[in-house]
């Protein structure tokens, strides 16, 4: 299940940043475009959170579904082949 977050389109909009000399010096180095980072990194910390908070919100219900599963199966464990 893949959740669009934000706007991968919306404007972009400049902002001010303090990072470490050295990291910033790499990162030029190796040509790394530090907005692109940024954006994709953030992405990531945001759908992690999404996600941590989702497990955490619907606990209950997946531990009940687990706990049922164990206890009667699956509607087609009588059917498979393997």
């Amino acid at each position: 299940m893949q959740v669009n977050l934000f706007d991968p389109d919306a404007p972009k909009k400049a902002t001010n940043l303090s990072i470490n000399s050295d990291l910033l010096r790499l990162a030029k180095e190796r040509r790394i475009n530090l907005s692109q980072a940024l954006e994709a990194r953030l992405a990531e910390m945001l759908r992690e959170d999404f996600y941590l908070h989702w497990n955490e919100e619907n606990k209950e219900a997946i531990d009940n579904y687990n706990s049922r599963v164990e206890a009667e199966g699956t509607f087609g464990d009588g059917r498979r082949l393997f």
